[in-house]
């Protein structure tokens, strides 16, 4: 019988390799953001003045319903052994109960968060809709110093899409569409009409910064050699822009979309508001006003959680892109 022997200095060169040394500075970095993450959700309610179940319950409530009721949640705790707590409780998947509603909050964000996920994704692929092949045009139009009138026009339109906040959108889409020509809803989750403004709302921002990053990304491959080669060879239009020139200048705009993405999710908390829309940004709004902290740690949780996936995977797109560079500068 022969026994296995390991290679001298395997392990170590296991250890050294890009790809593990990648994967490990990686782990390390989203392990300290959950932690981050979760003692700031756990802090920043404990922070706010007054007492969360007075408040909750309302102030005709009983003091010694209020008493019981803080005692239930450990309030009367302290600091430190509210924290252990609610790590012990993270561990297990249990977020609480509602102070307001009573339910689990875990199910109150079951409920809600479908409706999120919908409006960010739909705004996120309607962003990429219009910035690429608005980018991709303006890139072909403007290419060496072409039509300065029309790159100043889409240069500063774009600027100003992109400065305008998504709520002041958001109500003047509502005016203008809603209210005045009765085109889209007003307000609620409905009918795919209703879905319309709240997404427009999230999308013209993210869409007028990504149009002019593929717009420079096009300019940029548009100068290389091999491209240079290919217009000396006479090759038709069509198969210079779209097969050489696209695949390369469309790499950095779909890698800032995603980190986009993050941000749309979180912008989705003032649009819901605007439009009456029942997701997780309504229900936060409305359980900070309340002071249901329970119900506030989740949803800020889960939306935390979200950004930070999205963060992940661009990571790893990023590599698995150009391997070189991303691993090196990690």
């Amino acid at each position: 019988m022969t026994a296995t022997v390991s290679a001298p200095g395997a392990a170590a060169n296991f250890t050294t390799h890009p790809w593990v040394r990648f994967a490990a500075r990686r782990f390390g970095r989203l392990v300290g953001s959950v932690l981050v993450l979760v003692s700031a959700a756990f802090l920043m309610i404990h922070l706010i003045p007054g007492d969360p179940v007075r408040a909750a319950l309302g102030p005709a409530a009983a003091q010694s319903l209020v008493d019981a009721q803080r005692e239930s949640l450990g309030l009367n705790d302290p600091l430190w052994l509210q924290y252990l707590h609610f790590l012990q409780h993270l561990f297990t998947g249990n977020l609480g109960t509602s102070i307001t509603t009573g339910l689990p909050v875990s199910d109150v964000i079951q409920d809600r968060l479908p409706a999120t996920l919908q409006l960010a994704v739909g705004a996120f692929l309607l962003a990429m809709l219009i910035a690429l092949p608005v980018g991709l045009v303006l890139g072909v139009l403007t290419r060496a110093g072409r039509r300065p009138r029309t790159e100043l026009t889409f240069t500063s339109s774009s600027i100003v899409l992109a400065a305008i906040p998504e709520f002041l959108l958001a109500v003047g889409l509502v005016y203008v569409f809603a209210v005045k020509l009765q085109w889209f809803p007003v307000a609620g989750r409905g009918t795919a009409a209703s879905y319309v403004l709240p997404m427009i709302s999230l999308a013209i921002g993210p869409a007028a910064v990504l149009a002019r990053i593929c717009r420079v990304e096009l300019l940029a491959v548009l100068q290389t050699d091999y491209l240079r080669t290919a217009r000396a060879k006479r090759l038709p239009a069509a198969a210079i822009y779209l097969r050489h020139a696209l695949p390369n200048a469309v790499t950095a705009t779909i890698t800032l979309g995603g980190l986009l993405l993050g941000g749309m999710v979180a912008g989705t908390v003032l649009v819901e508001n605007v439009f009456g829309w029942p997701g997780l940004g309504s229900t936060i709004v409305s359980s900070i006003l309340a002071k249901d902290y329970p119900l506030v740690q989740g949803v800020v949780l889960v939306y935390g959680a979200g950004v930070l996936l999205v963060n992940l995977a661009v990571d790893v797109i990023l590599a698995l892109l150009d391997p070189r560079s991303t691993i090196r500068d990690s």
